[in-house]
């Protein structure tokens, strides 16, 4: 986070993936995603392998037919299978039996799988953390050519868990990632040219990077570079452009996102006052454990009427409750 307050600071994303390589959704922290990358099914769950296994009757996201092709050893399902214990999709599967279905198949070298083991490591989900097991894992996906695994190796090196910190190391990582598509890696490359970390600071760099990732549906990417129009640095500032990249960050969850369009709304460079949606915004961000933006409450509390304020919470309300999951669905690679 760069600055001190939730309105003036920038919520920075250092992801695992974004994220889930997973990892934790703090700044600073990594933030990647499982992986789920199988080219012939993950699209619409096992539609591809459900023809190919059991004939064109198998229903596509068939979770018996996905557990009978796990248990006969195939690596996809069993990865699968570890993403719906992991979501604790059903009352049988828990966070636990993902382990054991992401190690069936990470020992078969399924990339995907081994980044998924490595994010339960990374996390603790189901195990004790462990830096050491969850490197090897990653280090075996990465080799194999994996991009998230590449990803989430850069932000071990560039915070120095379990390895030595070495932003040099991080940016030959990121910049593989990046290469190939990971929109965590680009966000974690216009960090590092951001903050001027193992290479000279260049915001206009930065914002390129985090254009990239916004483009292509990042939310961390999105909120990044509506900070940078809202400072005017690396960009020509634009009140209105950062209003419409925060908005896009804010819909997807992201609380930084929705602290500053709160603060937007509530001092008039939203383009006009709204004092309701304000409030809601910023609660909402509240509500989903950032406090950030806790300073503005009060005193947009005193601005709305009763009609106003209950509306206000409602609003916050429902737009917490579309985003609250135990463990997001995008922290497995699939």
């Amino acid at each position: 986070m760069r600055g001190n307050g939730a309105v003036r600071g920038s919520v920075e994303r250092i992801s695992f993936s974004g994220a889930i390589l997973c990892l934790l959704f703090l700044p600073g922290a990594l933030g990647q995603q499982f992986v789920s990358t199988d080219t012939a099914a993950s699209a619409n769950c096992l539609q591809a392998i459900n023809v190919n296994h059991f004939g064109q009757g198998a229903r596509a996201c068939d979770h018996q037919a996905v557990e009978d092709l796990a248990r006969s050893g195939h690596a996809f399902a069993e990865n699968q299978l570890g993403i719906e214990s992991a979501l604790v999709l059903s009352p049988q599967r828990t966070i636990r039996d993902a382990r054991k279905w992401f190690e069936r198949a990470a020992g078969r070298g399924y990339t995907p799988a081994q980044v998924n083991l490595a994010v339960l490591y990374l996390n603790g989900w189901g195990v004790e953390r462990n830096y050491g097991t969850a490197l090897y894992w990653l280090k075996s996906a990465a080799d194999q050519g994996n991009a998230r695994a590449h990803t989430n190796l850069g932000i071990l090196y560039m915070n120095g868990w379990g390895v030595k910190q070495d932003y040099a190391e991080a940016l030959v990582h990121f910049r593989f990632a990046a290469e190939h598509g990971e929109t965590g890696a680009m966000v974690d490359l216009g960090s590092l040219s951001d903050r001027g970390l193992g290479m000279r600071q260049d915001k206009t760099a930065a914002a390129e990077w985090y254009r990239l990732a916004a483009e292509h549906g990042d939310a961390l990417g999105q909120n990044n570079l509506a900070d940078m129009y809202l400072r005017g640095e690396g960009v020509v500032q634009s009140d209105t452009l950062a209003r419409a990249w925060f908005e896009k960050a804010a819909a997807q969850g992201n609380t930084g996102a929705r602290i500053k369009l709160g603060y937007l709304y509530a001092t008039g460079r939203a383009g006009y006052v709204d004092a309701e949606s304000a409030y809601a915004w910023i609660l909402s961000a509240e509500l989903a454990g950032d406090t950030r933006g806790q300073e503005y409450l009060a005193p947009l509390e005193k601005q709305l009427n009763a009609e106003q304020l209950a509306r206000a919470k409602e609003r916050a309300q429902a737009l917490q409750a579309a985003q609250a999951h135990a463990i997001p669905e995008l922290a497995f690679v699939r």
